[in-house]
């Protein structure tokens, strides 16, 4: 997910305002306590909050990974608003790329090379 997010720049700064290797919005970043511009305290924070959305999604969905990275990227009224993950071609690729890269990393721990 950082990979994507900020391909672990912990300058990173996006077009909308995102800040650091998470990415978080200032407005989240406060919210949950989290100094955005501090890598680790970002990674931390980030997996915090992406656990909190697969824990509360996990009897509302099937792959409660796949609707946690949704509410990361597109932000969980979204995925409230259309019950899963939203028709956003961004929130899709997104999910998909990591997905792709997820299933890389299974194969290559299980023998399968790269």
């Amino acid at each position: 997910m950082l990979l994507q997010e900020s391909a672990y720049d912990p300058q990173a700064l996006s077009s909308a305002g995102a800040i650091g290797v998470a990415q978080f919005m200032p407005e989240t970043a406060a919210g949950v306590g989290v100094d955005p511009y501090d890598p680790l305290d970002s990674i931390a924070g980030a997996a915090a909050l992406l656990g909190g959305y697969a824990a509360d999604y996990a009897a509302r969905y099937n792959d409660p990974y796949v609707a946690a990275l949704a509410a990361y990227n597109a932000g969980p009224l979204a995925v409230e608003e259309y019950r899963g993950v939203p028709p956003y071609a961004e929130t899709r690729e997104y999910i998909a790329l990591i997905y792709e890269r997820w299933a890389r990393i299974i194969s290559y721990e299980r023998g399968g090379g790269g």
